[in-house]
């Protein structure tokens, strides 16, 4: 049996826990990166919400984020985050738009804003549970980016299952996002008067975005501190497999 060693990967991480809080700290942006991406959505889905017309929305929210890229811009930092967030508004936008272009009222039209968030959710949930299934979990191409090899964790049964738990925990916020939203949405379709579901989903959207990915992100930490797995298990493995 090859002797195993210990080595530090390109960002400096000596195990596979270290590594993966490396990716995702980069994935979400931090705490910044996180606030960036729900500030501008919070205002566009406040206003929307009270206005009930896009035009203010759009106009408020983007102007919340063209702040905050053109602090990023004179930092010289990344514009990934506040990016997202206006893309995310852009999608609910159209299908406010659509739907009001197709003879939709005031209520449906708010009620179409919901619904790519709630599509969004449960494919990304669908998604990732395949991976975990089929033991590919999304997380381990994390592992991968930073040990030189994208495939080479799957050889370590360990770190398949740390980062299958991972992933889980991805998963966990869609599905509360899709399991509250997605009955609030349909009961809107079928009421009479959709104020009071209206007024749940942008409550929902708000309470159940920033500070859930927040939890979630702290289970994973949480989970991470537990075990110290050598990133270099995988590439012994892959080495003599």
């Amino acid at each position: 049996m090859p002797q195993q060693q210990t080595a530090t990967t390109e960002t400096g991480a000596e195990t596979v826990e270290a590594a993966v809080r490396s990716q995702l700290s980069r994935a979400l942006g931090g705490r910044r990166g996180m606030a960036e991406a729900a500030v501008p959505t919070i205002a566009f889905t406040v206003t929307f919400l009270v206005a009930r017309d896009l035009t203010p929305a759009l106009v408020i929210s983007v102007a919340t984020a063209l702040v905050l890229l053109a602090v990023r811009l004179v930092q010289r930092s990344t514009v990934q985050f506040v990016l997202n967030s206006l893309v995310g508004i852009a999608v609910g936008a159209f299908f406010a738009w659509r739907s009001a272009r197709h003879g939709g009222d005031a209520a449906d039209t708010a009620l179409a804003y919901f619904l790519p968030g709630i599509l969004y959710n449960a494919a990304y949930a669908v998604v990732i549970s395949f991976s975990i299934l089929v033991r590919w979990p999304v997380v381990g191409f994390m592992v991968g980016s930073v040990s030189g090899d994208a495939t080479a964790w799957h050889a370590d049964r360990q770190v398949v299952r740390l980062c299958g738990n991972l992933s889980w925990m991805l998963v966990a916020p869609c599905l509360v996002r899709v399991a509250v939203e997605l009955p609030l949405y349909l009961a809107g379709k079928g009421a009479g008067d959709a104020s009071t579901m209206i007024a749940a989903l942008g409550v929902a959207k708000i309470g159940l975005g920033w500070p859930l990915q927040v939890a979630a992100l702290a289970g994973m930490v949480w989970l991470l501190a537990r075990n110290r797995t050598p990133v270099t298990d995988t590439q012994v493995a892959a080495e003599t497999a």
